[in-house]
């Protein structure tokens, strides 16, 4: 069974995204992606990961040292 076709939609047309595409040259009046909907949302978890990357790499900096003095230590070197 066929999708069914629907007709062109003349505002889809004349969006930015389609303007600068054909201005490109593409096949097709589209760039693939988008806006994002909810960029607050997309904001706060970027904020959260930068977080959490930044606490893992200040815990494998420091686990270094640690190790490397507990190595000391253990083997008496000076």
């Amino acid at each position: 069974m066929a999708a069914p076709t629907l007709p062109p939609d003349p505002e889809a047309y004349d969006a930015e995204r389609n303007q600068h595409a054909r201005k490109r040259g593409l096949a097709a009046p589209y760039i693939a992606g988008g806006r994002d909907p909810d960029p607050a949302a997309g904001r706060a978890e970027e904020r959260r990961l930068l977080r959490w990357l930044l606490v893992m790499i200040v815990t494998i900096v420091l686990s270094g040292f640690v190790l490397g003095i507990l190595g000391n230590l253990v083997t008496g070197a000076a």
